[in-house]
């Protein structure tokens, strides 16, 4: 009888030990550094059973044993917690931190930054080229009605949502803007606001210049002069579809379109671009200037004007140098 009991007993301590062994290395397999030797980027699809899941994961290097995960995803509960999305996996990340990484959502965040200038049809073709987003959008939203930024986004997120929170952000900040702009403006809309905006964002690069090329429009306008800006006569020749794709002539200049500014008082119908919040700023709050005239000055800036002989001084200025007579 003693034989038994000493003989049950080995066996238990056995068994226990051997449950002991066996939880330390399921805890070494759940715990210790995983397989992946460099940051790596995995998206998980909507829909992907556990087993899916542990098989992308393995052919990315983030575990070695699809099985393994699987059985732990099982045994932790967390096979019906995952979530479809982008990940960002670090080097050695730990089966568990695998699991966790996955039921937290946290999912790899992306930026899609649109530039100021750009037409609405240009930034259509932005967004299908950008990876990771869903969806097709079926109409191109009318010119100035996009707020030019950088927006965040995940994979799988849909292109049409995201050109919503654009016209949205647009609607938002033009609003806001309007309701400090100076008195005295010729601009009777937040509308046209936008559109001289988008001329003046397609005159200068230069993010100084915005309130002085303003100022020179917005002169022109109180004054009943023509706004003569070049950018608009692009646009009455491509309506924003596709570049120029070659300098303007004098016969451009004469063609008659209501985009034309050559040819046409005051505003065009509409904006020739999206502008930025800067450009819309510098329109309803212009700087106080007495500038009427502006052309390049061959720095990638402009030289202003106060009269027609100074400005044409500036444009024999300009055409010496781009034509390499000068510094």
């Amino acid at each position: 009888m003693r034989r038994v009991l000493r003989v049950g007993l080995s066996l238990l301590v056995g068994l226990a030990l051997a449950a002991g062994i066996a939880l330390l290395v399921a805890q070494s397999f759940y715990e210790g550094a995983g397989p992946l030797d460099e940051p790596r980027q995995v998206v998980i699809p909507r829909g992907s059973s556990t087993g899916a899941v542990a098989e992308r994961l393995a052919d990315a290097g983030v575990i070695s044993d699809p099985r393994v995960f699987h059985a732990a995803a099982v045994a932790t509960g967390k096979n019906r917690r995952l979530r479809a999305g982008e990940y960002a996996f670090e080097p050695g990340i730990s089966l568990r931190g695998v699991l966790e990484l996955l039921e937290s959502g946290k999912t790899v965040i992306r930026r899609f930054t649109v530039p100021e200038g750009l037409t609405s049809t240009e930034i259509v073709a932005l967004l299908d080229a950008t990876e990771g987003l869903a969806g097709e959008i079926e109409e191109v939203p009318p010119e100035g009605a996009l707020l030019p930024e950088t927006y965040h986004y995940s994979w799988g997120d849909d292109r049409a949502q995201l050109l919503r929170r654009m016209q949205s952000a647009m609607s938002e900040t033009l609003e806001r803007l309007w309701e400090v702009r100076v008195e005295g403006l010729p601009v009777a809309s937040p509308e046209e606001a936008v559109t001289l905006a988008s001329i003046v964002e397609k005159e200068t690069g230069i993010a100084d210049e915005r309130p002085l090329v303003a100022s020179v429009f917005v002169n022109r306008l109180n004054r009943g002069m023509r706004l003569q800006s070049d950018p608009t006569v692009i646009y009455a020749l491509t309506k924003g579809e596709e570049p120029l794709g070659r300098a303007l002539t004098r016969a451009d200049w004469q063609v008659e379109d209501p985009y034309n500014t050559y040819q046409i008082d005051g505003l065009p119908p509409g904006p020739i671009a999206n502008p930025g919040r800067a450009a819309i700023a510098a329109v309803l709050d212009p700087l106080d200037s007495d500038y009427f005239y502006f052309v390049a000055d061959g720095s990638g800036g402009h030289a202003f004007a106060r009269t027609l002989d100074e400005h044409n001084r500036n444009v024999a200025n300009w055409r010496r140098i781009r034509d390499g007579e000068g510094d």
